[in-house]
């Protein structure tokens, strides 16, 4: 009488190092560009006011406490409209192939075979995937999204959790510069060290979720927002005595 293998089993050292992050539950962008876009606007808005008014003025604290509040409302708003409508418009997507799979099995299935083929399965074995899979419709809408979508529909991008991260990170992020103001600084200086200090280190963290060196990513931070300060302070200085 044959055996019947079962299947093989992974190892647990496998089994533990073989762990992703999670790339699709979108917190990561938004959280990244809020705190950085929170640091680098709300640092070139105080360098431009205080290249503009007299240094320490009041009008320095005021600016940057509005430029917190509106950003982060602001990119809180955009980010869950944004991921709202993304995910809408995938739960959409996803209610097309379940008609078409409800309406059409047969050539569903015969589409998916086709894709294994495509992927280099032999065709025997590509029909029987296809035929096993649509042998339960809700399995069959999985792997019809994932491979036509390029979508896990039970793993959609949260608005709340897009929008949450944004708005926490731009706030924190929009602080650093606007600190040393409300602790009593009299000029840029310290908001410049500050600012400067947590441009490199942003950067420098976010190389840890990606293939770039930490003094690559933390230079390449620090060079652009430096640069968006320096333009924004150059402009203060030649717009601030007019209006004044």
């Amino acid at each position: 009488m044959p055996r019947t293998s079962s299947p093989a089993a992974v190892s647990a050292e496998h089994s533990g190092d073989h762990v992703h992050r999670d790339v699709t539950g979108g917190w990561l962008r938004p959280a990244v560009f809020g705190a950085m876009d929170g640091l680098v606007s709300n640092f070139a808005l105080i360098a431009g006011m205080d290249g503009g008014t007299a240094s320490g003025s009041r009008f320095i604290v005021l600016a940057g406490l509005a430029g917190l509040a509106a950003g982060a409302f602001s990119m809180a708003a955009g980010e869950y409209t944004s991921v709202a409508s993304q995910r809408e418009l995938a739960r959409a997507e996803i209610e097309v192939e379940r008609l078409e799979i409800q309406r059409h099995p047969r050539d569903e299935e015969h589409e998916l075979a086709d894709t294994y083929r495509a992927k280099g399965l032999d065709p025997e074995l590509a029909d029987q995937v296809a035929k096993q899979f649509h042998a339960n419709p809700d399995q069959a809408l999985e792997e019809h999204v994932r491979e036509e979508l390029g979508l896990d529909p039970n793993d959609l991008p949260s608005p709340v959790v897009a929008a949450a991260s944004s708005f926490v990170c731009f706030a924190v992020g929009a602080l650093i510069p606007l600190l040393p103001y409300l602790l009593g600084a009299s000029n840029v200086l310290p908001a410049l060290i500050m600012s400067l200090t947590a441009l490199f280190v942003c950067g420098a963290v976010v190389s840890r979720v990606t293939t770039r060196s930490w003094w690559y990513s933390g230079l390449r931070q620090l060079l652009l927002g430096g640069t968006a300060a320096a333009l924004t302070y150059f402009v203060g200085t030649l717009a601030g005595p007019g209006l004044g």
